[in-house]
């Protein structure tokens, strides 16, 4: 049988929002492996259960994550911060969907702006592709975010933060992180 990529999106938000509000209030060591653990009963073989926390520096904002799942046409991770953070959400050519886990984050578009928007554990934050917010997030904000596009056009602005300030770590392990999943999905049919 010749080698057919799977073509059609693998994850749904709606799923992802569920397993998120499940999680809502779990201390955080908890939260995260439950988040994971249920990933990987809904999407068996694309979902990476161990965590590899790294630094995330882009447009301002900084955080720490961990990598669920990486491909070239989705992606899965846990996003947060201890201490709280505020930048510049990005413009890209994907869809991205945040579905809070824990804490608080507030936005603003262009077309907003006049009021923030208030996302709390259990919500769900979208920003849709050309799309751009300001964003600020609170100490112990906590998200589970997914990304639906090309994902290989995001990376620029991802590592945009670490490349400015010559964070190599950061540009190596986010590489080396999502590679090594993206492989692995292509041997499983995934693009």
């Amino acid at each position: 049988m010749p080698w057919r990529p799977r073509t059609a999106p693998l994850f749904d938000p709606e799923v992802l929002h569920a397993v998120a509000r499940r999680a809502v209030g779990l201390p955080h060591d908890k939260m995260v492996r439950r988040v994971s653990e249920e990933l990987e009963q809904h999407y068996p073989g694309h979902i990476e259960t161990r965590p590899n926390w790294m630094l995330s520096l882009a447009g301002g904002v900084m955080g720490i994550m961990t990598v669920l799942h990486g491909s070239l046409s989705e992606y899965v991770l846990i996003f947060g911060t201890p201490v709280g953070s505020e930048g510049f959400s990005g413009r890209y050519r994907i869809d991205i969907h945040d579905f809070m886990l824990a804490g608080e984050m507030w936005t603003y578009t262009e077309s907003e702006f006049a009021e923030r928007r208030v996302y709390r554990a259990g919500d769900a934050a979208f920003l849709a592709r050309r799309e751009a917010k300001g964003v600020r997030i609170f100490e112990g904000a906590w998200m589970l975010e997914y990304g639906r596009g090309p994902v290989p056009t995001v990376l620029p602005f991802a590592l945009s933060g670490a490349i400015g300030t010559l964070e190599m770590r950061t540009i190596a392990r986010t590489i080396g992180v999502y590679g090594r999943l993206v492989a692995r999905e292509l041997l499983q049919g995934k693009i």
